[in-house]
């Protein structure tokens, strides 16, 4: 096996699977554990790692297959997010689960690959409508920490037995193993999208008006809701989807069934686009020195979580209908792991996504595990890297949180 390539910047960036394989086990070998990357732009989410070496996937590039009829996409771990969207594009079609782009927000540079959104399992707005990045993924190839090159699942989605590795391996964080290969199923883009946005609704009505929106027949492919921020009122956004002659009926349904909120303004396809960009990207919290928690919950929690976060000095943000919460804290992290971890009371996930560098080393970023749960992780990434190579400063959340 050929040695991987090293960079300018000292990553090793091998550019075939061989290579990835040749540099685990010379990890394994030389016991120095490795920082495994994509393109580097989440680089700075998890414990700061004290590693020998960082390994990028950015060279395994190329869309190795793709079947528009078949609606499914398979390249290497290294594309850019940005080729796979635009092939997509040409024919119509894109990752329905909306993938983010944090580079602002956590003030990186580099360029987003299809593997580490896989690896982090990203999801935007429209996960309550079609799923997830998990959802979507379904087939791998990896090399896990013992240095071995190992497939699953493939073009189809089908059921299976034993160890269902897309789905471990999505949201794993490089933990289990070095993703090189990944295939998605993709959907159809829409004709146009409109955006229903109520004015002045706090946190608790903001959930009340989501919950019955997306309970309706009218398929909301999106709910957010923003608090007021810069002089402007706090806006509740719902978003629909579809061929152009329906948006005028299911917007006038919607607006009849939720008439006890007031009358949402309309945004049309382009100010709705960019208004759930915003939303995607967490622009609100973009810029700022706060420490920023993701936290995950069931729907009807979510303004207890931002009650908590207002309580001690925070703001924060709703999306999914209330089941994801940005909250945006004190930036000496404490303030957020007690106040946000508390309001949990247990039932759910609260990730630090950005903080300064000491504040990450002194606190547990990811959500401390249940010990039954903490014992399957931890056999997991046994099974996978039992000597602790890949990624040591991240958690594998697999058995615990798939959101």
């Amino acid at each position: 096996m050929t040695a991987a390539t090293v960079t300018g910047e000292g990553l090793l960036a091998p550019e075939t699977e061989d290579e990835v394989v040749a540099a685990v086990q010379a990890a394994r070998r030389k016991s120095e554990p490795l920082e495994i990357l994509g393109g580097g732009t989440k680089r700075s989410v998890g414990r700061p790692m004290q590693t020998a070496a960082s390994l990028t996937t950015r060279n395994l590039t190329g869309v190795t297959l793709y079947e528009p009829s078949e609606l499914v996409i398979r390249a290497g771990a290294g594309t850019p997010l940005a080729e796979i969207e635009a092939t997509l594009a040409e024919n119509r079609q894109r990752l329905a689960f909306e993938p983010p782009d944090w580079r602002v927000l956590l003030k990186s540079d580099g360029t987003p690959t299809i593997g580490a959104l896989a690896a982090a399992n990203l999801s935007g707005p429209r996960r309550i409508f079609a799923g997830s990045a998990r959802d979507a993924l379904i087939g791998v190839r990896m090399v896990t920490g013992r240095g071995e090159a190992i497939k699953s699942g493939g073009r189809v989605m089908k059921n299976v037995t034993g160890y269902d590795l897309v789905k471990f391996s999505t949201g794993s964080w490089g933990t289990l193993g070095v993703l090189t290969e990944v295939t998605f199923k993709v959907l159809p883009q829409p004709e146009t999208e409109t955006t229903l946005a109520f004015e002045g609704l706090d946190a608790h009505a903001a959930v009340t008006c989501m919950s019955a929106a997306l309970g309706s027949p009218f398929e909301v492919s999106g709910a957010a809701h923003l608090p007021a921020s810069s002089g402007s009122p706090a806006r509740t956004l719902l978003r629909i989807e579809g061929f152009g002659e329906q948006m005028t009926y299911r917007f006038g349904q919607l607006k009849l069934l939720l008439a006890a909120h007031g009358t949402p303004d309309r945004l049309d396809a382009t100010a709705s686009t960019a208004a759930w960009q915003a939303v995607r990207d967490v622009e609100l919290f973009a810029g700022e020195e706060t420490a920023l928690w993701r936290v995950s919950v069931a729907p009807s929690r979510g303004p207890d979580i931002v009650d908590a976060a207002e309580g001690a000095g925070g703001r924060a943000m709703l999306d999914w209908g209330g089941g994801l919460v940005w909250a945006a804290m004190p930036s000496d992290g404490d303030a957020g792991a007690s106040a946000l971890r508390g309001a949990l009371a247990g039932s759910g996930h609260a990730t630090l996504i950005r903080a300064p560098e000491t504040v990450r080393a002194a606190i547990d970023v990811f959500q401390p595990q249940p010990a039954p749960v903490a014992a399957l992780s931890e056999a997991m990434r046994h099974a996978f890297d039992p000597d602790r190579i890949l990624n040591p400063g991240r958690m594998y959340a697999g058995a615990a949180e798939h959101a």
